[in-house]
């Protein structure tokens, strides 16, 4: 399990992160949204160990979260972090060499999934593409969690779709979870367990999404639409 506690990261004078409490158990998949600056890319970094927390604590099974998480926990960056000139297989030959728990059979039948050549150049692929290999390289890891931080961006549906099928077959939902940031709830809450909301650096909400379905007689994305209103009348009114 993931759990922070109490967490304050600050860049310089901005506050990211303020006094942020989640627990994120094994075996769900969880929606990550806010509006930008909200805090949520700092919060995937927060959980793969590639920022530190100002105050707080992060912990994976109890241990202290370092860089060295990075051997149990697959974070997919919100930008294409490539060599370009690599091929697919030149690049999935990369990942092998980098993570113990790449398993490049998984990654070949992800990328034949997912319709891309493994000859191609990265340099020549289009973003939907790049964006279908990304997707393919992380779940080729056998991780405990992937933090995927906004992996439906700028693409187009078809992409989308085809990279939701991806996270339905290429992950163990009994022992795995997938957290996502994402501004595209609606396609994705299908797939959703949980929600997480975050707004101006604080965790505004963390709701199983059967349970909002069932309490408050809504959609997910219908919730979070009245849960932004009403916090903005509640910031309007504290003024």
């Amino acid at each position: 399990m993931i759990e922070l506690m109490n967490i304050v990261k600050k860049y310089g004078s901005k506050m990211a992160l303020h006094d942020v409490t989640v627990s994120i158990p094994k075996g769900k998949v969880i929606g990550l949204v806010g509006e930008n600056g909200s805090g949520k890319s700092t919060l995937l970094k927060m959980m793969a160990g590639l920022v530190t927390p100002n105050s707080g604590s992060a912990t994976f099974d109890g241990h202290p979260i370092t860089r060295r998480i990075a051997s149990q926990i697959a974070y997919m960056s919100d930008t294409d972090d490539f060599y370009t000139y690599f091929t697919v297989q030149q690049l999935l030959d990369f990942y092998a060499t980098q993570f113990e728990d790449f398993d490049m059979v998984k990654a070949k039948e992800i990328v034949q999934f997912l319709n891309v050549s493994l000859a191609s150049r990265i340099k020549s692929l289009s973003k939907g593409n790049r964006g279908r290999v990304k997707i393919a390289v992380t779940l080729a890891r056998e991780a405990d969690y992937y933090l995927l931080d906004e992996p439906f961006s700028g693409l187009d549906p078809m992409v989308r779709d085809d990279i939701s099928k991806g996270l339905i077959r290429f992950t163990d939902q009994e022992r795995q979870t997938v957290i996502m940031s994402t501004h595209e709830i609606r396609e994705v809450e299908p797939l959703l367990d949980e929600i997480i909301v975050m707004r101006g650096g604080r965790l505004i909400a963390h709701e199983a999404v059967d349970e909002i379905r069932d309490f408050y007689g809504i959609d997910a994305t219908s919730w979070m639409m009245s849960l932004f209103k009403d916090s903005q009348v509640e910031r309007e009114l504290g003024k």
